[in-house]
Parts: structure tokens; sequence; C-alpha cells
């Protein structure tokens, strides 16, 4: 995790004379990442094939909210039987996909304090639409609360092609 402690670090040098305050202003929004490819989600969470269900984040807002992507394939193991001449992706993968998202927030809110974020709590967790092979699930986790470091609260949404498959509200809290 240092890598993106590193990268998330705010440049507090004063500018000099002949560089205006905005164009620093622009350097030190510029270095926080937004970005977050597989290699560098490994380094944020603990899930491995065949259980890592985010292949990139694609809009990071530090403390806030993140938009993650799965490709979706006929390749996952869970379509061999669930259901075989129906593949459709099983909705608690979907909610896990869309934790395993919540998950690059609150581990970037506390970097290097160490501990595992596991789910507390899922409320309000309604499917509208399958998920299919050949899609691509875009979850969007918003942070409502966190409190004492250790409990936090998040709005998720996944969609594929701009139509609502989930939503819900996840609960996580933070152990050693």
């Amino acid at each position: 995790m240092s890598i993106l402690a590193q990268v998330n670090t705010i440049d507090t040098t004063t500018p000099t004379s002949s560089e205006p305050q905005a164009i620093n202003e622009t350097k030190i929004i510029s270095e926080i990442k937004t970005t977050f490819t597989c290699e560098e989600i490994q380094k944020l969470l603990p899930h491995r094939y065949p259980f890592l269900l985010v292949d990139k984040i694609i809009d990071y807002v530090p403390g806030k909210k993140a938009v993650g992507v799965k490709n979706v394939t006929i390749n996952e193991p869970y379509f061999q039987g669930h259901f075989p001449g129906r593949s459709l992706m099983p909705g608690v993968l979907i909610v896990e996909a869309m934790a395993q998202v919540g998950g690059i927030v609150l581990t970037q809110m506390s970097p290097g304090e160490g501990g595992l974020f596991v789910f507390a709590g899922i409320d309000k967790v309604r499917f509208r639409r399958q998920v299919v092979p050949g899609d691509q699930l875009v979850m969007t986790l918003e942070l409502l609360w966190v409190k004492q470091r250790r409990f936090g609260k998040m709005q998720g949404r996944a969609e594929v092609d701009g139509q609502l498959a989930c939503e819900g509200e996840l609960m996580f809290s933070l152990v050693n």
C-alpha cells in the first residue's frame, strides 16, 4: 500500500513567484490517483482469482466514491452450474463485486493501518436486471458515513448498459 499512499499525498510546497497559484493547485489535483488497474487493485484487496470480481476502477474520489468495472465472461467458474443452458451471474456475487469496489474507498481512507474490511450488513438490496456473459457490470459505490474509522456504510448501484441491475446499502467493519 505504500505505492498508493505516496500517490495520494498532497504537495504542500509553495509556488515560486513565476508560478501562479492556480497552476500549483492543478498539479495537486492531478497527483490524486483516480483510476486503478487490476494489478493495483490486488495491492489493495486480499481477493484473488476466482473471487476477485473487479477488473478496474475507472473513477475514484478519495473518501467519497469509486466506480468499478467487472467484465462478465462465459469463462467465469460459477456459470458451469448457475445455470446450465441459461448462464446468470449469481446475485450474491454481484453484491460481492459491489463490496469490493467499496473496499477500495475504505482501504484508501486508512492506508497502512492493517486489518481487513468485511461485510457487517446488507440492507435494501434489490435486483432489477439479470447479468449474463458478455455484460459489463459498472458499479458505483458512494460512502454514506464512517464511524471511528472502523465501521462504514455505502450506497451501491450496479448497471449494465445504463440499466440498473442491482442497488442497495452495504455496511463494513474493520477487523484486525
